[in-house]
Formats: C-alpha cells, structure tokens, sequence
C-alpha cells in the first residue's frame, strides 16, 4: 500500500478516535455507543499484559448489553462510584494502524486521562488497542482493550468508561 494512502487511512482512524474520546468527556454516551458494532467488546484487564481476555478476570468484559448498563449506572445516579459523575479529560496520541485486513484495522495508541471528583484529581495512563471495522465512510469499533499501565495496582475508582 502507498505511503500517502496509509496516512490518509491513519488520518481517518485518528479522527475517529479523537470524536470517541470527546464523546465520553462530554458525556455523549448515547453517540459513544452508535460507534461500536453490536458483538463489540469494551475490555479493561486487570494484568495489562494478558492477552487471554475470554479466560481471565477483567475489570470490565463488557458486550452491547453490558456497555449499555454501564451508561445507565453511570447517567442514572444509581451508581454511589460515580455519583456526582467525575469529569474527565482524555489526550490521546501515538496512532499507528498495526495490521490491516480488508476492512478490519487494528491500532494501538497511547491515552493520557485525567478525572476530576469529590474535590480529587486522578490520572489514568492506559496502551488502548483497538480493532475498528469500515462503517460506510468511518468506523464501527469491534474491540477496544484498555491497558493501564498500573492496573495490577490500587486503582482509585474506575467506575466510569475508560
């Protein structure tokens, strides 16, 4: 493939990624959960490692069903781990499409996170792994695994979409 063409595709990937990452700090979550193809998995594991997500304990192993619970508890109020709901800023950088093939991308990039709540600053540092499906002219997300760096460790709160 020509180098101009993969930065167009690189270019398209980030943007979307991008968008993702402003959806969920602004709480369009609603919108964050149009991006994912209906078998998509939002996995968050504990040992940032393990590559045996299906066989291990996670911190989320989250479906269409689960995701969609998790937007509820968090805009619900029902959920005492993210009542008030912590505000969040996400940076995301390092983009590079790691395989392709046909329509399917995988891409790995860095996200640096910031959530502020009940007067505490926390920052997260995650290696996100995506793998995004061709959807017309964008993207479905068929798996995003959050890597914290520091996952095997005492984690403030997670309760919101990482």
């Amino acid at each position: 493939m020509n180098t101009a063409l993969k930065t167009d595709v690189l270019n398209e990937v980030t943007a979307f990624l991008w968008a993702e990452a402003d959806m969920l700090d602004n709480e369009l979550y609603e919108e964050w959960l149009q991006l994912w193809r209906e078998d998509g998995l939002y996995i968050v594991p504990i040992d940032p490692k393990e590559t045996d997500h299906e066989n291990t304990l996670n911190y989320a192993y989250d479906n269409a069903k689960m995701r969609r619970m998790r937007v509820q508890r968090l805009t619900g109020g029902e959920s005492i781990s993210t009542s008030p709901e912590p505000r969040t800023v996400r940076m995301a950088s390092r983009f590079r499409i790691v395989e392709e093939n046909g329509d399917t991308l995988t891409v790995r990039c860095a996200q640096f996170l910031t959530d502020f709540r009940k007067e505490n600053q926390h920052q997260y540092t995650a290696n996100l792994v995506y793998t995004l499906e061709r959807h017309g002219d964008s993207f479905r997300i068929v798996r995003k695994v959050v890597k914290l760096i520091n996952a095997d460790d005492v984690l403030q709160t997670i309760g919101y979409i990482l």
